[in-house]
């Protein structure tokens, strides 16, 4: 079994490092890396080719966390510290195969998407707490319009709404289950750090806003 988590944990990586914004926009005949920010993730792709491709692109990052996550689950029957330290494992080398992909010289995106895949898929420990940060993250592009800064608040929001989850859920025991913080705590810190540029723009005023309506022209 650990061998096939091990070959799983080399393929999430991989397929984790596929750029699908970036592939995207090249079939447009642009670089996503000289639109905007440069990132090669939703948000720059919305940029280069609209909405409709965006959410395209949000969903194939997704996924990138979402099915090496869901087959890893079905290969575990009973969880034990081993087990969910493998299956985590999977998750983490599909988000740092689309921040640091081998194709790109690991020069990726953000990680958000593919987090929010990853954390769909470890079923049922992430679940509903990363739902709950995903509903953060929308309040706060609603009130503030920064992507940037919405993600950040909702990674450091999801091992807090985890944290209720095991309050409210006798039948998870921490003895059992710890590797979830661990990762719970080091994911959100990374996302915070590849967001550092982002801090700098909020910082002075320059970063970029979501759903602003256009000035018509007289």
């Amino acid at each position: 079994m650990n061998m096939d988590f091990l070959a799983l944990i080399i393929l999430s990586y991989l397929t984790g490092s596929i750029p699908f914004g970036l592939l995207m926009t090249m079939a447009h005949g642009i670089d996503l890396r000289n639109i905007g920010s440069g990132n090669i993730g939703a948000t720059n792709v919305s940029r280069a080719l609209g909405k409709r491709w965006a959410y395209c692109c949000f969903l194939l990052d997704c996924l990138k966390g979402f099915v090496p996550m869901f087959i890893a689950g079905l290969l575990i029957k009973d969880i034990t510290v081993i087990k969910l330290s493998l299956w985590l494992g999977v998750g983490c080398a599909a988000i740092l195969g689309h921040i640091f992909p081998i194709y790109l010289n690991f020069k990726g995106g953000k990680g958000m998407s593919t987090c929010l895949g990853v954390i769909l898929g470890l079923y049922p420990y992430y679940t509903i707490p990363g739902l709950i940060a995903f509903a953060v993250w929308g309040i706060c592009v609603l009130i503030w319009r920064y992507i940037s800064l919405a993600s950040m608040i909702a990674a450091v929001s999801f091992p807090l709404t985890l944290t209720i989850a095991f309050i409210v859920s006798p039948q998870w025991h921490f003895k059992d289950l710890w590797p979830l913080f661990i990762v719970a705590i080091a994911v959100p810190i990374l996302i915070v750090v590849r967001h550092v540029e982002n801090i700098t723009r909020l910082l002075d005023g320059s970063e970029n806003k979501v759903m602003q309506k256009k000035s018509k022209s007289i």
